[in-house]
């Protein structure tokens, strides 16, 4: 009987370590909302350029600042990631800055820096994505044979 249970035991613990499909898809479309309204802002950010609208810039500014400070935009934990962000939040900062001095030229080399390292930080998260190796597929419970030694 006391083996029965530690077999229990295990095959619970199996189980209750097995991730969920449903947390990552509902993790991957938060993920893919907030890069929308990344999105969404930057190119309001390039229409105030364009506009010479500077309200726009610094509202939009403040909003990627916004966006980029949310748990959700932790996609990754690697040192480069954490740099790209770090570099991305510079960024937003400069063009909110210069959106406020008025600094059309300021706010547009922003934009290009803040562009730039969205695009740099994409690519990195797809290679690091296509470097892992995909986990074996676990099942979500042991039969008593597969416990015995």
């Amino acid at each position: 009987m006391p083996k029965l249970r530690s077999i229990l035991a295990a095959s619970l613990a199996l189980l209750a370590a097995t991730p969920l499909n449903g947390d990552d898809k509902k993790k991957d479309e938060t993920v893919r909302q907030l890069m929308q309204k990344k999105l969404t802002h930057s190119q309001k950010v390039l229409a105030g350029i364009a506009l010479n609208d500077f309200d726009e810039i610094a509202k939009n500014a403040e909003e990627l600042m916004s966006v980029s400070k949310r748990a959700e935009w932790k996609v990754l934990k690697t040192p480069t990631y954490e740099m790209f962000s770090n570099q991305f939040r510079r960024a937003a900062e400069s063009l909110g800055q210069d959106a406020k001095k008025k600094n059309l030229d300021g706010a547009a080399l922003a934009y290009v820096e803040l562009t730039l390292t969205c695009v740099k930080c994409h690519k990195h998260v797809r290679e690091v994505r296509e470097a892992r190796l995909p986990d074996p597929p676990r099942p979500a419970y042991a039969t008593v044979r597969e416990l015995r030694p």
